[in-house]
């Protein structure tokens, strides 16, 4: 058996689950169905915006992962409201010594294949910033130069 990499924890702690949906229109049930199929004990639920910064539910979720315990989502979308948002995420259950998997998205923070996954995600989310960065600084240049 391979031991753990410094600082992470092996599996065999708690499914939690986390079901978001952005209207009070909308419902959880389809996202509980899931995430109690895929073996989650504890399910916490929200009704908000993706863009509302306000997240009490999802603060105290992070707040009671455990090392070992795996904070499971249906798609990417219903946690994070952006890819730098989603890093954060999983850098502080990291740092926790816990772990995250989507269910419809390939990542899985508990496999190399997930872990490479991720590590993809965020090459593109800094290859974006950095366009982003040259885009708003490179029309100022070119602007400069004559035709």
């Amino acid at each position: 058996m391979v031991p753990p990499k410094p600082g992470k924890t092996p599996v065999g702690g708690r499914l939690i689950g986390y079901a978001r949906v952005s209207t009070d229109d909308q419902g959880t049930d389809a996202q509980l169905n899931e995430l109690r199929d895929a073996g989650c004990t504890m399910i916490f639920e929200k009704h908000a915006s993706g863009a509302d910064r306000n997240r009490p539910v999802l603060i105290r979720l992070l707040r009671d992962m455990n090392a070992g315990d795996t904070l499971v989502v249906v798609r990417l979308d219903r946690l994070a409201r952006s890819v730098s948002h989603l890093l954060a995420v999983i850098e502080q259950l990291d740092y926790a010594g816990a772990h995250f998997r989507s269910l419809d998205d390939p990542i899985d923070t508990t496999t190399p294949q997930g872990m490479f996954s991720l590590q993809v995600l965020g090459a593109v989310a800094q290859l974006d910033a950095d366009f982003f960065c040259d885009g708003v600084d490179g029309s100022q240049r070119h602007r400069d130069v004559p035709r």
